[in-house]
């Protein structure tokens, strides 16, 4: 990256500090604004004001950013989707990815609004209209100050959709696995990739082995780059 790079990265960050506080303040309490920048994923928090998901200058991006971070420049904004926090509640997100003057994405600005009250007066007031309709299921997002967290959350919800152990799991299967770990971003972040291997009980070499593969599976698909 070149200093001139560099420096306008900065100063985009620079001018929306204070947009973060603008925002917060404008919504109220039940509203959180963050701003990250993608140049350090492990402690990509660089501003945050409000406290929906007890995130902290230095902290960590969540799932949503891992998702961003993977995709590069191809990322888009996303915009006014609504997931369920681990410990139950209801947040109403926008993730706006951030580009410098070449269109290279480098952070983004995120809304967080906890609507879990508003949620529960939607609900009785269907209610005691006879609405019986079931709400539909809402993703679970993990979010935090430790990038580990989140890569172990990402882990488990992967594995979980996979039968058997690592042992019982074809190659193909492994490559998969280690793909969609890979789609999500996991391995943007420093030391994901021994973490993952632990968790398996694999070595460390192993590890880049089936990433490699899945990699290269992915570039030669209909889809990839190749």
């Amino acid at each position: 990256m070149s200093s001139g790079t560099k420096a306008e990265r900065d100063a985009i960050l620079a001018a929306l500090t204070p947009v973060v506080e603008g925002i917060a303040a404008t919504f109220g309490p039940v509203c959180e604004v963050v701003l990250h920048d993608y140049r350090n994923p492990e402690k990509s928090v660089v501003a945050v004001a409000g406290s929906v998901t007890g995130r902290a200058v230095g902290g960590a991006m969540s799932e949503i950013g891992m998702r961003v971070l993977a995709r590069g420049d191809e990322a888009a904004d996303e915009l006014n989707y609504v997931t369920r926090t681990r410990d139950g509640g209801q947040v109403k997100s926008s993730t706006m990815v951030l580009r410098d003057s070449t269109g290279a994405v480098f952070g983004a600005l995120c809304v967080n609004v906890d609507v879990s009250a508003v949620t529960q007066v939607h609900d009785l007031l269907g209610a005691l209209a006879g609405l019986g309709a079931a709400p539909a299921e809402l993703p679970t997002t993990t979010f935090g100050n430790d990038i580990d967290s989140v890569v172990d959350a990402l882990f488990d919800a992967h594995r979980s959709r996979q039968r058997g152990s690592w042992a019982e799991l074809g190659r193909e299967e492994r490559v998969e696995l280690f793909g969609g770990l890979d789609t999500r971003g996991v391995f943007a972040v420093r030391g994901a990739v021994e973490q993952v291997a632990a968790r398996l009980g694999i070595s460390r070499a192993s590890a880049y082995n089936y990433l490699s593969r899945a990699r290269a599976a992915h570039d030669t698909s209909p889809g990839g780059t190749a």
